[in-house]
């Protein structure tokens, strides 16, 4: 059984995407056609589609590609799309040799579906070019398809499916746009990210390291790194204990059954290191996250009403056991430190505890000069319920209703996206993006209507009743990893002088003025500027040209005339100003900076 279906309308820019993917598989099955297809989606600055090659291909073969590419765009080729019995579709996919194709229908069949669809590649003779899996949303012709707006840019290796055990497959990207000036646009913001790629700046500047002997995804902080680190940590002590939050710390594993009871076993187990088994006890998990043992701590005695909201707080490390296909420099790990709360209030509370969260996001912002953000509202799907959801459809419905009103009070752009709530609560993901457009997930604000209930929480109220809290959980500043891989992309590694790891080098001009130097430099350090002094051992040029690469924000150039004036020549790296001012001024001005922790450099 086949028969033709018609196609639903679609964005055009996901239809051309769409549409390019199956040029692109076409073109690749052309050129080789032993090649072995999987799965194409568009994405938001492309598509990809992943093979399996019976050769290897590299860079090189990119123009070949897209030549090809270019002479199915412009044969001007239309997609018919027809229905089959699934029993129809891999039978054919069988036969020619596509055993993806093959699995992909059988687990079609598994999720209940009684149909699928091909969509097949018809040219102008009405000859059928290529045929595809796939649910639709293509262009009418692909004559649409702008030849010059768009580029293959990089392979990548994937594992099929994501997991490791499964063949690893060659994943080609491409990217595509509507016309040939947003893919210039597009492709100048990738090198400027190339330049500015944390896992690159972050070895240049010597701020973390991954070791072999470690493992993959647990990064080593270098004592520049953790500079970074630990001013971020003193940024959040400092603005949470102005909030009435209250620090903790909790051990790096717990029993299985903690987990189990709060449900995190059941959901997250596939995240989550494999259990220790300690003679003569239970099994022991590190820890994935830092709720459950923070919800032990509201349990350890009565609570009232007069207690609430409690406000817990923990820079807390937790382990998550990440694909090793997955992991990237500091944005997926498998050690992480979370700046981390959870907050336990009345449902009368809610609605003022969940709008400070959402300032307390917006005061970050302005003190990381991120000025681009959107507020992603993660929903429940109804058809998950019992599965990837908490059973509680009206309390679901509740607390999704809760959330959209502190948003609209927010005044936050915000974008509703089903089925990507957390198990326990619906949730506000944070997009920002960087200084040269990159978009990142920096941070979460989740409720839990659920696991509080379930793991007896409970505090006395007004009248005499138990009652269950609401728990927020939430962490704006994300984990130490992926904040700071993002800000080292954002800066560009030119940090705020606050966040510098050195702040000032002293550079004397000759031997001659080394005395000058330290002194300059031991009182740089007594004002608690992290300084470092660059003795005059090489020529002045090499050791500006060494501050520069190093982006250190001040050089201080020591000569003579500097030392007859107790002043020091400042070169602003970033602006490439110098000024000369005597040492008190500098000294004052800068430690004004560090103090109020200022985007910019007030010097230069």
């Amino acid at each position: 059984m086949s028969k033709t279906k018609k196609e639903q309308p679609v964005d055009d820019l996901y239809a051309l995407r769409h549409s390019l993917a199956h040029v692109l598989a076409q073109a690749v099955q052309k050129l080789w056609p032993s090649t072995q297809i999987t799965i194409g989606p568009p994405i938001d600055t492309g598509c990809y589609y992943d093979f399996l090659f019976s050769e290897p291909i590299s860079d090189a073969d990119f123009p070949v590609i897209e030549k090809e590419m270019r002479r199915i765009i412009a044969e001007g080729q239309t997609f018919k799309v027809e229905t089959h019995l699934p029993s129809e579709s891999i039978a054919y996919w069988k036969k020619h040799g596509q055993p993806f194709k093959v699995e992909l229908v059988e687990d079609l069949v598994k999720e209940g579906e009684v149909e699928v669809t091909h969509y097949i590649s018809v040219n102008t003779k009405g000859e059928e070019m290529f045929t595809d899996l796939c649910r639709g949303g293509h262009v009418t012709n692909v004559r649409s398809i702008p030849p010059d707006a768009f580029k293959i840019t990089s392979l990548a290796g994937a594992y099929w499916r994501g997991n490791e055990k499964n063949p690893q497959l060659t994943r080609i990207y491409v990217a595509a746009f509507k016309n040939k000036a947003a893919l210039e646009e597009h492709l100048q913001m990738m090198e400027e990210a190339k330049k500015r790629d944390h896992r690159k700046l972050g070895k240049e500047l010597d701020l973390f390291a991954f070791s072999e002997m470690v493992g993959p995804g647990l990064p080593l902080w270098t004592p520049k790194g953790t500079i970074i680190a630990d001013a971020i940590e003193t940024l959040a002590k400092e603005t949470e204990t102005a909030g009435g939050y209250l620090r903790v710390r909790t051990p790096h594993i717990a029993k299985g059954k903690l987990y189990e009871r709060t449900g995190h076993l059941a959901h997250y187990r596939q995240s989550m290191f494999p259990p220790m088994q300690l003679d003569g006890e239970e099994e022991y998990y590190l820890k994935p996250m830092n709720c459950p043992h923070h919800h032990e701590i509201f349990a350890s005695r009565p609570r009232s009403y007069r207690d609430l909201p409690m406000r817990l707080a923990e820079y807390g490390h937790c382990y998550r056991y990440e694909d090793s296909g997955a992991l990237f420099g500091l944005m997926r790990v498998r050690s992480l430190s979370m700046n981390d709360a959870h907050i336990y209030c009345t449902e009368e509370q809610f609605e003022s505890e969940f709008l400070a969260v959402i300032n307390l996001y917006l005061t970050y912002f302005k003190i990381f000069g991120i000025e681009k953000y959107v507020m992603r509202l993660s929903l429940h799907d109804p058809a998950e319920l019992g599965k990837k959801y908490v059973d509680a459809p009206e309390l679901w419905c509740k607390t999704e209703a809760l959330v959209r009103e502190v948003m609209k009070k927010s005044k936050c752009e915000v974008v509703e996206v089903p089925n990507e709530a957390a198990f326990y609560g619906p949730k506000i993901d944070v997009e920002v993006w960087s200084a040269i457009g990159r978009e990142f997930t920096l941070a979460t604000n989740q409720v839990d209507f659920d696991v509080p209930g379930k793991v007896g929480l409970k505090y006395i109220d007004k009248d005499g009743s138990e009652k269950v809290p609401l728990c927020i959980h939430r962490a704006p500043l994300s984990t130490h990893e992926r904040m700071i891989g993002f800000l080292i992309e954002h800066f560009a590694g030119h940090f705020p002088l606050w966040l510098a790891p050195v702040q000032a080098a002293i550079l004397p001009v000759a031997q001659p003025h080394e005395d000058a130097a330290l002194k300059i430099a031991a009182g740089l350090k007594e004002h608690g500027i992290r300084a470092e002094y660059f003795d005059s051992t090489e020529s002045l040029g090499k050791r500006i040209r060494e501050g520069e690469k190093q982006r250190i924000p001040y050089l201080l150039v020591v000569g003579d005339k500097e030392v007859k004036d107790h002043a020091v020549s400042v070169r602003n790296v970033l602006s490439k100003e110098q000024v000369t001012i005597p040492v008190k001024e500098f000294v004052k001005k800068t430690v004004e900076d560090i103090a109020e922790r200022r985007l910019r450099y007030s010097i230069g």
